[in-house]
């Protein structure tokens, strides 16, 4: 019967398809990797990825925590977390993460003049997230956050089907232009059979610093509903808060600087 038939015709597909993909291999030294990612830029992953890793160091100080950038063309952890400066290498020929807040860091940005652009085609970037993932002495990590580019393109299929990943954290703001590609975001996690821990809703709400008025600008519950809809958690709301941009963009974020604030 043609049922019969698809069903036999799927069943190869899918015998094919398990042959192509890699071997995972996990990164020497590192526990557990949690991803940060979102399907649209602009929507504050890569703050929310640097106050993640300052915070699982916060909240256990036995803990080590790396964090990599695997934005080849937009690096900006090394903003974020106020560093500068080129790895030294190791008598492996290793390079060795540059530190700041007990962080151990990795990025394309400490390889390259903060102005520079990079210029390259796929498989250059692509070359460049292997030497990032596998020629870094992390030394001995409990966790590694890596700080995803947008999208779900060559760099998120690279890192996800070759290093097991712990899990997956989703960056959205609540308007319906981000949400759609969060959602294509959430989906691709789940056909590389990586677990999304749940979304974040960024940029939830602006809270007036004189009359203290509330304005959800980008919408007011965007991100819970899709929460609802994909069956998943939601992680926090993160507000629109002048201090979380500020602290960011001088090197000192949020987690770090102020962590008694609201923020």
């Amino acid at each position: 019967s043609s049922s019969s038939r698809d069903e036999a015709l799927r069943d190869k597909r899918a015998r094919i398809l398990s042959r192509g993909l890699p071997k995972q291999k996990p990164i020497e030294g590192v526990k557990q990797v949690v991803v940060v990612a979102s399907g649209k830029g602009g929507v504050g992953k890569s703050t929310t990825a640097v106050n993640i890793a300052l915070a699982l160091a916060a909240n256990d100080s036995t803990k080590e925590v790396g964090l990599l950038d695997a934005d080849i063309y937009g690096p900006s952890i090394p903003r974020m977390m106020n560093l500068k400066g080129n790895p030294e290498l190791t008598p492996k020929n290793l390079m060795r993460p540059l530190k700041n807040y007990g962080i151990a860091c990795m990025s394309m940005g400490f390889l390259i003049e903060e102005t520079a652009p990079v210029v390259w085609r796929g498989l250059m970037v692509m070359s460049a997230v292997e030497k990032l993932l596998r020629q870094v002495d992390w030394g001995q990590l409990d966790y590694l956050v890596i700080d995803m580019p947008p999208g779900t393109g060559d760099v998120q299929l690279s890192v996800s089907q070759n290093i097991p990943i712990a899990g997956a954290v989703i960056v959205s703001t609540p308007q319906d232009v981000a949400l759609l590609d969060a959602h294509k975001g959430a989906e691709m996690f789940r056909k590389v059979h990586v677990p999304v821990l749940g979304l974040v809703q960024n940029m939830s709400v602006f809270q007036c610093p004189k009359c203290k008025h509330e304005t959800h600008i980008f919408g007011a519950d965007g991100v819970r509903d899709l929460a609802k809809t994909l069956g998943l958690d939601i992680l926090g709301d993160v507000p629109l808060h002048i201090n979380i941009r500020e602290t960011c963009d001088s090197g000192q974020p949020v987690v770090i600087s102020q962590p008694q604030s609201d923020a």
